[in-house]
C-alpha cells in the first residue's frame, strides 16, 4: 500500500515560518510529480504548489507565490514545503499528493496518491 506521510505542521504566529515534509513509500517516487494541496476550515480544497519529477520546475498558486518554496529529495523519497511570512489565511490542513503529470487540480480524484494531511494553524 502506497504511503504519503506528512509532518511538520503546528501552531505558528503570523509572520512565522514552518517547513512541511512528506515522506513517500511503496511507489517509484522519482517518476511522479509531487504536490501540496490545502483545505482551510469550512472551505474546499486549494491547490498550493507542484514540482516536477526531477525538481527542476516548480509551480505555485498566486496566494503563496514568493512565500512558499517546494522542493524534493529523490534519494530520500521526500518532498518539502518551506513556508515563510505565514498569514492567518494560510491556516489549513496541508495534504501531499502525487500524479504522473502536471496538474493544478484541487480535487483528490485528480491524484494517484494522497496523504492524510498535517494541520497548520497561523494565529497570535
Amino acid at each position: 500500500q502506497v504511503l504519503l506521510v506528512e509532518s511538520g505542521g503546528g501552531l505558528v504566529q503570523p509572520g512565522g515560518s514552518l517547513r512541511l515534509s512528506c515522506a513517500a513509500s511503496r511507489f517509484i517516487f522519482s517518476n511522479y510529480w509531487m504536490y501540496w494541496v490545502r483545505q482551510a476550515p469550512g472551505k474546499g480544497l486549494e491547490w498550493v504548489s507542484g514540482i516536477d519529477t526531477g525538481g527542476g520546475n516548480t509551480y505555485y498558486a498566486d496566494s503563496v507565490k514568493g512565500r512558499f518554496t517546494i522542493s524534493r529529495d529523490n534519494a530520500k523519497n521526500t518532498v518539502y514545503l518551506q513556508m515563510i511570512s505565514l498569514k492567518p489565511e494560510d491556516t489549513a490542513v496541508y495534504y501531499c499528493a502525487a500524479t504522473r503529470y502536471r496538474t493544478t487540480a484541487a480535487s483528490k480524484g485528480a491524484y494517484d496518491y494522497w496523504g492524510r494531511g498535517t494541520q497548520v494553524t497561523v494565529s497570535s
